[in-house]
């Protein structure tokens, strides 16, 4: 006799009841983003219809989600997705997951140019968001994105044609050598600068060491930007990178024996130093 007849058919799972019981660890705001989307609704959608059946299928990925995230795995990695700038960006365990604080390279970079064609840098694009950003807000802007890591040009590739962008040119090869000869308007770069013992590596472990630990306590491939943007630099041009909040001061002054004049520091919204800004005489 089947389940049916035997009247032994299970109840179909609602979106309230799978939220109510989800623990282990797991925040209830990752819980409902998760089952967001992978309902694909918004999340407002979804605490607004708390009696809406969800799938057997549907209650099982939730459910391995639900694991991963218990485990450490970024949210962005289980649902395969990170906003930044409103872009809604794929992202993988090949990629930084972009944060917030990374936006204010955008806004900075967005401040000092109006929209006529410019020529740009993103060195260390990982998943393209600073790239992307910037295309999305200034079109005939000519932007050129570099990675030295494949799997991350990959995901920014996946990236652009998703989101229809098509005035970023995707290049490999490790922060200025795959600029080649060319001159820019501005480099950008969300480089490595964490150093090797930092505590705060432990939260981060499934994110991709290369693209977080920098040698000489961080700063090195800091300052390793800054000397050789200066080659690919047009006079008047600037130099934007994002930094720890305890850096700027050694940062700042390494950048200035290099030649680099008007240096500026830059908070994020939290109040710590997380850019600078310099120009190329």
């Amino acid at each position: 006799m089947d389940a049916e007849r035997g009247g032994n058919v299970a109840e179909p799972a609602r979106v309230g009841a799978l939220l109510a019981v989800a623990r282990g660890g797991v925040a209830r705001l990752d819980a409902e983003l998760l089952l967001a989307a992978l309902l694909r609704v918004s999340r407002a959608q979804l605490l607004a219809f708390e009696e809406r059946e969800v799938d057997a299928l549907t209650e099982a990925m939730f459910q391995a989600g639900l694991a991963r995230l218990a485990g450490g795995e970024p949210l962005a990695y289980v649902t395969g997705v990170r906003e930044f700038w409103s872009l809604p960006l794929s992202v993988g365990p090949g990629v930084l997951v972009p944060r917030p604080e990374t936006e204010l390279l955008v806004e900075l970079c967005l401040a000092r140019f109006d929209a006529a064609p410019r020529h740009i840098a993103d060195l260390g694009t990982g998943s393209g968001a600073i790239a992307l950003a910037l295309a999305r807000e200034r079109p005939q802007w000519r932007i050129v994105a570099t990675d030295i890591s494949s799997d991350a040009l990959d995901v920014a590739a996946i990236n652009c044609r998703r989101l229809a962008i098509a005035n970023v040119e995707l290049r490999q090869g490790r922060w200025c050598e795959a600029l080649g000869r060319e001159r820019f308007d501005a480099i950008l770069s969300n480089p490595p600068y964490i150093a090797p013992q930092d505590p705060a590596l432990g939260s981060l472990r499934h994110e991709p060491t290369g693209a977080l630990v920098a040698a000489d306590d961080g700063h090195a491939d800091l300052l390793h930007i800054g000397a050789c943007a200066r080659a690919r630099l047009n006079a008047g041009g600037i130099l934007l990178m994002e930094h720890g909040s305890g850096q700027s001061a050694r940062l700042s002054a390494a950048l200035a024996a290099l030649g680099y004049r008007d240096i500026q520091c830059h908070r994020d919204l939290a109040g710590h130093d997380r850019a600078v800004l310099a120009i190329w005489p």
